[in-house]
């Protein structure tokens, strides 16, 4: 460790090059997870708060909330228990109309007062739950697009007015900010006959297909794994952010390999002095770990500064398990990096390298 950081220290400007590389890499990293966890919440942050573990919808839905109906008959005569409620959901406009006429693309959720979610699962952030069909709750990510408590808004093209009354906390679904009201609203802009009950059916326990035998039925996981672009978001992100380890494989291999090359008349001169093979084995692995905490901390802290900076609607969502995880990767992998000229320091002639 000594001779390492006495190296570095001698040669300030070559490895601090290295080390502002491995900054970039590692805060691009950081960054790409984030990004990744922050999509991924606004694709299925309403289903957290609901505290969802089985979701049922019609068959014939193609596994999508949106586009599901349950009616009556499917039911088969069963009530909902207190762990169930019946959830309609579809995509609207919603726009003021006071002042500018302000649109925003929602997913609009039409709930049972009396049942789980709106009783209990919609925690506010601001103002207070909709008492009859013509107030309305909305994601607190609306406040940040203008909107206020008391607004009077529209959704699509109906004639009803409706009036803002609360801002719910993490109220997203497919990367949409969710407005809450009535099931007789979601009926009205659905446009669906009146034997429609719902698009589908939540519960906070762990269900069998058998309690609707009528409806396709999901575990969690999977209803997740099968919203809209969920997984496709999250393979292209983990495909970058495996590759940036790659990279920051190879580039701390090849530096250390051209570095040890440089310095084999200096290992020449320890070997013939009776230093260890390990001794500058250990050192060159030293070197790259030293490189790639110094890297990983700088990258810590220009990710901490964007996410300090980063307006809120830009989706990043920092995890320090995960960070942490990374961190741990990309100090391997340097150490590994660090093994490619091993066989050169091993092998080194003291004669033969100061003669050349």
């Amino acid at each position: 460790m000594f001779l390492a950081l006495k190296e570095i220290k001698h040669e300030k400007v070559r490895y601090g090059l290295i080390i502002a590389m491995i900054v970039m890499i590692s805060y691009l990293m950081f960054i790409l997870m984030g990004m990744m966890l922050g999509l991924a919440n606004e694709n299925k942050a309403a289903l957290t708060t609901w505290d969802a573990h089985t979701v049922f919808l019609n068959k014939n839905a193609n596994d999508n909330m949106g586009q599901s109906v349950i009616t009556k008959d499917q039911l088969a005569g069963r009530s909902l228990n207190k762990h169930e409620a019946l959830v309609g959901q579809t995509a609207a406009v919603m726009k003021r109309t006071q002042g500018k006429a302000h649109k925003e693309s929602v997913q609009f959720i039409g709930l049972d007062a009396g049942q789980y979610i709106a009783k209990d699962n919609m925690p506010l952030v601001a103002g207070r739950h909709a008492k009859n069909k013509h107030e309305l709750v909305a994601d607190e990510s609306l406040k940040a697009k203008g909107y206020q408590l008391g607004d009077k808004v529209k959704l699509n093209s109906t004639a009803e007015n409706y009036r803002l009354v609360g801002f719910a906390k993490d109220s997203q679904l497919n990367v949409a900010p969710v407005v809450y009201g009535r099931l007789s609203t979601w009926r009205a802009l659905r446009g669906v006959a009146p034997q429609v009950v719902a698009s589908g059916i939540i519960s906070n326990q762990q269900e069998g297909a058998s309690r609707f035998k009528k409806l396709a039925h999901y575990p969690i996981d999977k209803f997740i794994q099968k919203l809209p672009g969920y997984s496709a978001e999250n393979s292209t992100f983990m495909f970058m952010i495996g590759f940036l380890m790659v990279i920051s494989l190879v580039i701390i291999a090849v530096f250390l390999y051209i570095l040890t090359m440089q310095k084999m008349p200096n290992y020449a001169v320890l070997r013939a002095q009776g230093i260890p093979a390990r001794h500058l084995v250990g050192a060159t692995v030293d070197q790259a770990v030293i490189l790639m905490v110094a890297g990983i901390c700088g990258g810590l802290v220009l990710t901490l500064l964007t996410a300090w900076l980063m307006p809120m609607t830009v989706p990043l969502v920092l995890k320090w398990p995960l960070i942490g995880l990374i961190s741990l990767v990309l100090i391997l992998l340097g150490g590994i990096g660090a093994l490619l000229p091993v066989r050169m320091i091993m092998k080194v002639d003291p004669v033969r390298a100061l003669n050349s």
